[in-house]
């Protein structure tokens, strides 16, 4: 199989998600993406050390993503 890793201008199809955001769970939806830059981050095994070794990268660069104006998600692919 082909895999794309980056889909830089791509439209997002509608979807709706939950997500724990500061303590509560809100809202996802295609609306959340739109009008700026997005970095979507899909690990696999939650809650396993496979975990904290994609999520590391991703929080030491969280500071300079949000100072480039990208909103950041994480999402376990299981």
């Amino acid at each position: 199989r082909n895999f794309i890793m980056a889909l830089i201008g791509s439209e997002v199809l509608p979807f709706a998600a939950k997500a724990y955001h500061n303590g509560d769970f809100i809202d996802v939806t295609e609306e959340n993406f739109k009008g700026k830059w997005s970095v979507v981050c899909f690990y696999p095994a939650d809650f396993t050390f496979v975990c904290p070794t994609e999520l590391e990268d991703l929080q030491n660069e969280y500071a300079t993503l949000k100072d480039m104006g990208a909103e950041v998600y994480s999402a376990s692919t299981d």
